[in-house]
């Protein structure tokens, strides 16, 4: 049986696999939203992958913001997400100079200079991702998908916040009273998004040369990419938008496996099915009733105390 890499991509809203060959070429790759349920996403993936090929021996690798504490429990090695990007755009765009990447709820920019890695990232704010476009497109009553089409109609841009959803809507919505259309309220966001990823991340240094879009927003999104290739002026030699830019990190992670770890597809799926239970990553406080006879108890107490009232007529 001949062995292949698995890459597994463990974002905050979706979850990417990418199974390379001997050869490291791409034979099986997904993506899905995983809405908080990651284990049942990732083993469905899984069993995609098996439906299609049979069992396979691989080496996997996990990467991604909610990947560790998944790394842990199933004993798969975990490599950093820049490292994995890095593998990647060495690999399939090496004339890479900075690389844009959007997720769902984070955004990072990653300069490649001279044999030096910079990253700038933006991981505690949900602004300007993945996330607050699809918050937005639901002000418009669409999707993310939605606000692409209307946007290639645009004949205005209005200058809108994107550091924050609340701020974003209180710029959006007397727009939409005053009769903004919505190709350029799309266009707009998309702008908004642009402006907070350059601002807020390159802070001052900057995006020069050959620039990459990875990452799901920028690969399923045309408009925001235009948006991105628009406000940098580059033109068609200096952009590079990757087959499979959505699957960067879970191709890297692939490219980086070791071949002293090895698990089978069907092994690997009933794990996540069967014997994970995940702790949750943050201390909980006790509740502050244990059982209902505790409840019930402080109820009777409460009840006792009773607030004079009158007739105020």
């Amino acid at each position: 049986m001949n062995y292949k890499t698995l890459g597994i991509d463990i974002g905050s809203t979706t979850v990417k696999i990418a199974i390379l060959d001997e050869n490291e070429n791409l034979i099986f790759a997904d993506y899905k939203r995983h809405f908080a349920n990651i284990q049942e996403t990732l083993a469905d993936l899984l069993q995609e992958a098996f439906d299609q090929y049979g069992e396979m021996t691989l080496h996997p690798v996990i990467t991604g913001s909610g990947g560790l504490t998944l790394a842990n429990h199933l004993g798969v090695p975990f490599t950093q997400e820049v490292i994995a990007v890095s593998t990647s755009l060495q690999k399939l765009a090496p004339k890479t100079d900075v690389a844009i990447e959007l997720g769902g709820e984070d955004a990072k920019i990653i300069y490649f200079e001279n044999g030096n890695v910079e990253q700038r990232m933006n991981g505690i704010c949900a602004g300007g991702t993945g996330s607050f476009i699809d918050q937005m497109a639901s002000l418009l009553q669409t999707d993310a998908t939605g606000l692409n089409e209307y946007a290639k109609d645009y004949k205005a841009l209005y200058p809108i916040a994107a550091r924050c959803g609340v701020f974003a809507k209180t710029d959006i919505q007397p727009l939409i009273n005053d009769g903004a259309t919505k190709p350029d309220l799309s266009a707009s966001i998309f702008q908004a998004v642009v402006n907070q990823t350059i601002s807020g991340l390159a802070c001052g240094k900057p995006i020069r040369g050959h620039v990459a879009f990875l990452g799901g927003p920028l690969h399923f999104l045309s408009e925001l990419r235009e948006s991105f290739i628009r406000t940098l002026k580059l033109d068609g030699e200096h952009t590079i938008i990757p087959e499979n830019s959505h699957l960067f990190a879970a191709i890297g992670s692939a490219l980086n496996a070791k071949e002293d770890n090895s698990i089978s597809l069907t092994e690997m799926k009933d794990r996540l099915r069967n014997s994970i239970k995940l702790d949750f990553e943050v201390e909980r406080m006790e509740p502050l009733f244990a059982s209902q006879e505790e409840y019930d108890a402080f109820a009777n107490r409460q009840s006792s105390y009773k607030v004079k009232t009158g007739d105020l007529a």
